[in-house]
């Protein structure tokens, strides 16, 4: 019986386990991978691709913007936002205008002529979180400059 119980701590009756440990925490804020339009997809370097993808979706909805003649009798100045979100299937959809309310009076039709605008953009690659599609926003920001 002596040697039973001082032989009892040689033994563990803790159980162990080789596993590894899952990370489990994820960063909702950020992506592995930006959104992207196919002339932004040879790029490799993570901000080159990001600041391509920005670039190309101001300069396509600023060209579709200036096709529509927009007139005031003031002179205005002004940086609206516009909230864009991208799916997980690459499809933008207009959110949130934000403006100052002198642009919500002056121009009313501004909300339509934005989608229509989004509307016509390119096939966008949605971005990336863990080699996962998933949906991402953007804000958007519009200088609005017009003088009489």
């Amino acid at each position: 019986m002596i040697v039973f119980c001082s032989a009892c701590n040689k033994f563990s009756f803790t159980k162990k386990e080789n596993f590894q440990q899952l990370d489990t925490i994820v960063d909702f804020t950020s992506v592995d991978t930006f959104p992207s339009f196919t002339v932004c997809d040879s790029l490799i370097d993570k901000n080159k691709k990001y600041n391509c993808f920005r670039n190309t979706i101001h300069k396509k909805i600023g060209e579709e913007l200036l096709t529509y003649s927009l007139s005031t009798k003031d002179s205005i100045n002004e940086t609206i936002f516009v909230d864009l979100i991208i799916d997980t299937k690459g499809k933008v959809h207009l959110e949130q205008l934000n403006s100052s309310e002198k642009i919500k009076t002056e121009f009313p039709e501004l909300d339509s002529l934005l989608k229509l605008s989004v509307a016509k953009l390119p096939k966008i690659y949605p971005a990336i979180k863990r080699g996962i599609p998933v949906t991402s926003k953007y804000q958007l920001p519009i200088k609005i400059k017009l003088e009489n």
